[in-house]
C-alpha cells in the first residue's frame, strides 16, 4: 500500500509505503546509551553533587523519588529580554533567554518510564505540572517544552532515565502550526474530534483509558509512531485537574510498555504539546511518542515528507494486542 496522507496538525503531506518492508531490515538496531564510564552516574542517590542544587525533590522521610535540577549544558539560560537584533538582510539574532532543567525520574538507574508504578507516575506528572507552572510565573517566558530522550539515537546522553523542561522566550514554529490548524478547523476542537473519530472506527486505537486516548494518529509519519490525548479538553498542561494528569501519565506508561514488549529496548522521544502560557486559542494538550525506528534519509530531509514503512492500522493493532494480552497476564497472575 502506497498512500499519501495529510497531517492536519502541521499542514504536512507523509507516505505511508508498506511496500518498503520488503527491502530487508527494517529498523535501525538501538546503540548503546553514552554512558557514565569513568565517573559516577550524576543522577543516582549519593551523588547529588554532581549536578546543580535540587530545585524540587519529590518524595518522603529524606529520601527522594523525583528530583529537578538545572541542566549544567543549558541551551536557554539567563533573563535577557528576547530583543532581535538585525545584523544584515539574512542575519537576524536574539537572545537564547531561558530556563533548561533535567527531571530524574527516579533514584533507580534503570527505572525507565514504561516500569514506573502509579506513585511514581504521579510524582513525575506533578513535577511537570509544578515546573511549567514556575516557568510560566517568570517574566520573559512564554512556552514550555517537555521532552523525555531514551537511547543514543534519541538524543540521551546519559543512561539514567530522566526528561527535560526548557522555559523559552518564544513560541515555536511547530506549535504556532499547530495553533493556527485548531483555529482553522470547522469542527469544533480538532483533537477532541480525532479522538472521537478514532475510538468510533477502532482501527487505529491502541488503549482506551478513563481519562486519556491512545491511537496511531492516522497520519503518523514514523513507524510505531503515538498520540496520547487526554478526554477532557484543556489547552494548558499546567492547570489540568490531576486525575487527568495521572490519567495520562498512566496512558503514556502503558504504550512505551506496550512498544517494549513488542520491540525490544527501543530508543524513543516523548514530546509534550500545550498551549503557550498566556494564549486564550484554542488548543488540546497531547503527548507526542516517537519511536526511534528509521533514519531519516535524502527525501526526508529535503522535502520535509516522511515515508512510513508500517501503517498506522497494523502497529495500533499489534500494540493493542500486546496490552490486551498483558491485562490477561496480569489477572492470572492475581488469580493465581
Amino acid at each position: 500500500m502506497n498512500q499519501l496522507r495529510l497531517d492536519p496538525l502541521t499542514g504536512s503531506w507523509v507516505a505511508v509505503s508498506t511496500q518498503r518492508q520488503r527491502r530487508g531490515v527494517l529498523f535501525v538496531p538501538r546503540q548503546p546509551a553514552v554512558l557514565e564510564q569513568t565517573s559516577p552516574c550524576p543522577f543516582c542517590p549519593g551523588n547529588e553533587e554532581a549536578t546543580p542544587p535540587a530545585l524540587e525533590t519529590y518524595g518522603s522521610e529524606g529520601n527522594w523519588l523525583v528530583r529537578v535540577v538545572s541542566n549544567r549544558y543549558p541551551a536557554f539560560e539567563g533573563d535577557l529580554p528576547f530583543v532581535v537584533e538585525n545584523r544584515g538582510p539574512v542575519f537576524t539574532e536574539a537572545p537564547a533567554s531561558g530556563i533548561h532543567e533535567v527531571l530524574v525520574f527516579s533514584p533507580d538507574h534503570h527505572l525507565a518510564w514504561a516500569a514506573f508504578d502509579d506513585q511514581q507516575t504521579d510524582l513525575v506528572m506533578s513535577a511537570i505540572r509544578d515546573r511549567v507552572e514556575e516557568h510560566q510565573s517568570t517574566p520573559g517566558l512564554r512556552y514550555s517544552q517537555v521532552i523525555v530522550n531514551s537511547g543514543r539515537e534519541a538524543g540521551a546522553s546519559i543512561e539514567h532515565p530522566h526528561g527535560q523542561l526548557l522555559g523559552i522566550p518564544f513560541v515555536p514554529r511547530q506549535l504556532v502550526d499547530e495553533q493556527g490548524s485548531f483555529s482553522r478547523f470547522a469542527g469544533g476542537c480538532l483533537l477532541c474530534t480525532t479522538a472521537e473519530a478514532e475510538e468510533r472506527v477502532g482501527y487505529r486505537i491502541v488503549e482506551s483509558a478513563e481519562h486519556a486516548v491512545t491511537f496511531a494518529p492516522y497520519w503518523s509519519g514514523t513507524p510505531y509512531e503515538l498520540m496520547v490525548v487526554p478526554r477532557t479538553h484543556e489547552a494548558h498542561l499546567h492547570t489540568s485537574r490531576p486525575q487527568d494528569l495521572s490519567g495520562v501519565g498512566l496512558a503514556v506508561r502503558s504504550a512505551l510498555a506496550a512498544l517494549r514488549e513488542r520491540l525490544g529496548d527501543i530508543a524513543y522521544n516523548v514530546v509534550f504539546h500545550a498551549a503557550p502560557y498566556r494564549t486564550s486559542a484554542l488548543y488540546h494538550w497531547h503527548v507526542h511518542i516517537l519511536p526511534k525506528l528509521t533514519t531519516p534519509a535524502g527525501f526526508e530531509l529535503g522535502t520535509g515528507v516522511y515515508i512510513n514503512v508500517v501503517a498506522p492500522e497494523q502497529a495500533a493493532e499489534e500494540l493493542r494486542t500486546t496490552i490486551r494480552a498483558g491485562g490477561r497476564q496480569a489477572s492470572d497472575d492475581v488469580a493465581s
